[in-house]
């Protein structure tokens, strides 16, 4: 994952985005763990190990349904935008059945929302000296399938006005924010295909590199096969 990500946001950002979000993803089991322990009266609570990198990795899953959405997986078929809602949903799933597996999903849950809360309202744009992905196809929504999305929609306003409603005074239309009633330059989704676009060069480059090592790694053996005889 870091492969493909980090051509794309950059060494700085790519480490930036690993401190914050596993930052915040423990702030908020900290919390949860603190919270519950007040409601319960449970120790467990209190002295659960709750540890790990689970929470970096689920961000980078979002990372990637952000920079290559339509991107399938070459043995699943899926596209690349499900799979944080896959793990997501295998890992609630399996935790059901097994109780060490339960221990990771707060880390997982936190890891991903954290995750999409910096790519959507707070990673920093250079080239257009704003922060996050205003795009449609990047909002929280996007997450769940079609049909619940008109339930989802309505709630996630709520938190969508809360996070950026000083940032934006009005909002004229659905493509991006707008300031005084003009859009801001950068927030429509051109921005969003540039993204991609760059994601997707990143990974046919890798793919190409992976290629060319293999084919190398196979006339090297051949050579070697050919000595021997």
């Amino acid at each position: 994952m870091g492969k493909l990500l980090e051509p794309v946001w950059g060494s700085k950002e790519f480490l930036k985005f690993i401190f914050i979000v596993n930052f915040l993803t423990s702030l908020c089991i900290f919390i949860t763990a603190v919270a519950l322990y007040y409601i319960t009266r449970l120790e467990t609570y209190l002295y659960m190990p709750l540890s790990g990198f689970q929470g970096v990795l689920a961000g980078f899953l979002v990372g990637i349904k952000q920079i290559v959405p339509d991107q399938e997986l070459y043995l699943l078929k899926i596209k690349a935008k499900w799979l944080p809602s896959l793990m997501l949903l295998l890992s609630i799933a399996i935790s059901f059945f097994t109780a060490e597996s339960a221990a990771y999903l707060p880390t997982l849950i936190f890891g991903t929302y954290m995750g999409w809360i910096y790519l959507r309202y707070l990673q920093k744009k250079p080239e257009t000296k704003l922060s996050g992905d205003p795009s449609d196809d990047f909002a929280f929504s996007s997450f769940f399938p079609e049909f619940i999305r008109p339930v989802i929609d309505p709630i996630a306003s709520i938190f969508h006005r809360m996070l950026c409603g000083r940032r934006t005074e009005t909002s004229g239309d659905d493509h991006g924010y707008t300031l005084g009633g003009a859009s801001l330059p950068g927030s429509d989704p051109i921005e969003a295909s540039r993204r991609r676009e760059r994601g997707a060069r990143a990974l046919e480059e890798r793919l190409a590199t992976e290629k060319l090592a293999a084919a190398q790694s196979v006339e090297e053996s051949k050579k070697d096969a050919a000595e021997n005889v």
